[in-house]
């Protein structure tokens, strides 16, 4: 076969990409030695474990195969099984996604086996500890909303030592809770927090589709183009994604923006602006679900109503209620 004749394209070839697609190339690159090094620190990790306490680890995958988890603890007790994250999610100690985390990197004892399978079966009767103390699946069920301040870290406990958004409900309540779903470091707004891991993972879930809205500020004027585009949906490295609705706060001031959004994807909204060369210099959830931060000041929290708590359980995609988008005018 005659080899292509390539005499004039050489400039189209190899070139290093730019703007938003590098961006987009470094931090999917950037995400990929995150993974590798997580997950070379949770078998380092499972060593040192193992090791200080002279006992052994059961990955229920790989003695039983991918769908089969098997009872493995001897002396099975009776009662009701349940998954082991789930087990720890309805302990308060943070929702279920956190809770195989957790399991992965082997923090995890049932009846003093280290188990690293998240859909381990435990009841109530098995002895479960975490990090040595153990955990109860009966609780009281606490629902707080909490009006996120900014440098405040959206995480149960933070291994650097800084702020987390639990020291702003120290004292609320004996019980363990954790926040529902993340916010990032600078971001404001509305949060929950809850040791109810059956809500947790519904109001997290993205088929419930749960609604949510914030308030961008941007570092200059988007231009119209770019406002289309990001209404009609964009590619991003992780997929596909469109804004459920997208309009300007005030006509006279095109750098503050609302945006509906249900995607629970990491940093979305900073995301979709940044892959158009804006800057986000203020992100605020304004809505979640069916909870605003009305009456609720930044750094100030309180217990939900009865009639909240209620509205959040019955609510499933069916009762997700569609604003119509608005498009900007020229």
């Amino acid at each position: 076969m005659a080899k292509a004749n390539l005499k004039g394209f050489e400039k189209f070839m190899n070139q290093e990409p730019k703007g938003a697609k590098k961006k987009e190339l470094i931090k999917q690159e950037k995400r990929r030695m995150k993974k590798e090094r997580n997950e070379a620190g949770r078998l380092a990790n499972q060593k040192r474990y193992e090791k200080s306490v002279g006992i052994s680890t059961i990955d229920s995958k790989q003695k039983f195969g991918k769908n089969k988890v098997e009872k493995l603890v001897e002396g099975e007790p009776s009662g009701e099984l349940m998954p082991l994250n789930k087990f720890i999610s309805h302990a308060g100690v943070c929702g279920r996604r956190e809770a195989a985390e957790l399991i992965k990197q082997s923090f995890i004892t049932v009846n003093g086996t280290v188990i690293i399978e998240p859909g381990f079966k435990v009841s109530e009767k098995d002895l479960v500890k975490y990090k040595g103390k153990k955990l109860s699946a009966k609780t009281t069920a606490v629902y707080i909303l909490l009006n996120k301040p900014k440098d405040y870290i959206t995480t149960s406990e933070d291994p650097k030592g800084r702020k987390t958004v639990l020291d702003l409900v120290r004292g609320a309540t004996p019980e363990r809770i954790y926040p529902v779903g993340r916010l990032d470091r600078n971001t404001t707004g509305v949060l929950l927090l809850t040791n109810d891991g059956e809500l947790s993972q519904k109001l997290t879930h993205p088929s419930y589709e749960i609604k949510k809205i914030y308030e961008v500020t941007l570092d200059k004027i988007i231009n119209k183009k770019d406002f289309e585009a990001i209404y009609n949906g964009i590619t991003l490295e992780d997929g596909f994604v469109k804004p459920d609705a997208l309009s300007f706060v005030d006509d006279k001031d095109r750098k503050v923006l609302g945006i509906e959004i249900h995607s629970g994807k990491n940093r979305i909204v900073r995301r979709i602006f940044e892959s158009f060369g804006y800057s986000v210099e203020k992100l605020d959830r304004v809505l979640f679900a069916n909870l605003t931060k009305k009456n609720v000041n930044r750094g100030k929290w309180r217990m939900l109503t009865e009639k909240e708590v209620r509205l959040l359980k019955f609510m499933n995609k069916s009762f997700v209620k569609k604003i119509k988008p608005t498009v900007a005018s020229s």
